[in-house]
């Protein structure tokens, strides 16, 4: 029952993140994350769904990560990555191909809505204990690997994406550095209430 229960953290929680990272991508004219903003410029210049490059980020992550670790990939991660990419591609093709957004402060308000879906959705998955995401272990793998903080580690992460996002021109804008700074605390927001829930369930079941 408790693995059950967990499961459920775990998709329903990955299913409400990424329909707020599939909010952010519909505004993604003012900015969106780092990594999504790769992945969109990866979409418009090569072809494949975002979703896709989602997978294929992730996959590559996971290389990158047990170079820097030194141990055998974690393929469970893939499971996570491949969960998220097929949910933002089922999003993006549902939902948010219905309508577009083209005022600004519309834009701006769906931009905010989105970070806290993220946050709520992310303050879910995280108390499932699965696999982690790719981009997540990268971000401790360079933690663990340069002896640093999780600020910087994240810092770098995302710089890693900005980067190639940039070359690409990639959605950056304002949008990416609002997005960058209020996740954490988007997740943080909502991450108390669901973390006595899960317990409260756990000793329940």
């Amino acid at each position: 029952m408790r693995l059950l229960i967990r499961f459920l953290f775990f998709i329903f929680g990955l299913t409400i993140m990424t329909f707020g990272v599939c909010m952010t991508i519909e505004v993604a004219d003012i900015g969106v994350g780092a990594w999504d903003a790769l992945n969109v410029a990866l979409t418009e210049k090569v072809g494949l769904s975002v979703g896709k490059w989602v997978m294929i980020d992730g996959a590559f992550l996971v290389i990158v990560v047990s170079l820097l670790l030194k141990k055998r990939p974690d393929l469970l991660s893939l499971l996570t990555i491949i969960i998220i990419g097929s949910l933002v591609d089922f999003w993006l093709g549902t939902v948010f191909d219905l309508f577009q957004v083209n005022q600004l402060i519309p834009k701006i308000v769906m931009l905010l809505v989105g970070i806290l879906i993220i946050g709520f959705g992310a303050a879910i998955y995280i108390q499932a204990k699965f696999p982690q995401s790719p981009i997540d272990n990268f971000m401790l793998a360079i933690k663990e690997r340069f002896r640093v903080n999780l600020m910087v580690a994240k810092t770098i992460g995302e710089i890693t994406a900005l980067i190639p996002a940039f070359l690409l021109h990639g959605p950056i804008s304002y949008g990416t550095i609002i997005i960058t700074f209020t996740v954490g605390t988007a997740i943080q927001l909502f991450f108390p209430f669901f973390e006595k829930l899960m317990l409260r369930l756990q000793m329940k079941y």
